[in-house]
């Protein structure tokens, strides 16, 4: 599980830079605009990788029970993260309204699978990334930081319709990234 603590730690680190803006043009300065978005995208892929590596390398060891209910939420809590992770990819109103969507999707798909899971692994996982997101919301808003002001017509329906293609796409991947298989609709 330390493989686990120690990515959801440099996930969570690499993608606050954002929330900071001075930071953030600090790094820009230091490995220069160009190769600022593939040294970045690069990170947070490999932060990804050991994410899902120490996830799939922990032992199931019981941290609480969760309820009865908590699978059945944690359908519907995911749902709701990946339409506004739809709104984040889109640059709809909404996005301009929420201004934090992926910190609002994050803490959504967390508390889900918080209600769903009680092992440790899943307290460091989905306790971590909401932390995270919960933090990303307050350092983005104490620093003023906004979505693009660039509105375009038709994304907030394109959001919700990616959202839910996502949220479809990744009910089949699960197994495969995760190893826990959540619903089977193809054999």
């Amino acid at each position: 599980m330390i493989v686990l603590a120690l990515a959801v730690f440099l996930f969570a680190g690499l993608h606050l830079v954002p929330a900071a803006p001075a930071l953030k043009a600090a790094v820009k300065a230091r490995t220069g605009e160009a190769a600022y978005g593939m040294v970045y995208g690069l990170a947070s892929i490999l932060a990804i990788v050991l994410i899902i590596i120490g996830w799939r390398s922990s032992a199931f060891i019981p941290a609480y029970e969760p309820p009865s209910w908590g699978r059945h939420a944690n359908f519907g809590l995911t749902l709701v993260a990946f339409l506004f992770l739809g709104i984040f990819l889109f640059r709809g109103r909404w996005r301009q309204a929420v201004r934090f969507p992926m910190g609002i999707a994050v803490v959504f798909w967390a508390t889900g699978h918080l209600f769903a899971n009680g092992d440790w692994a899943s307290v460091i996982l989905f306790g971590g990334m909401m932390a995270y997101g919960l933090v990303h919301m307050v350092l983005g808003a104490a620093n003023g930081v906004r979505p693009t002001a660039e509105v375009r017509a038709g994304h907030d329906l394109m959001a919700m319709m990616a959202g839910v293609a996502l949220y479809a796409v990744m009910s089949q991947l699960h197994a495969v990234v995760t190893g826990v298989p959540v619903l089977t609709l193809i054999k």
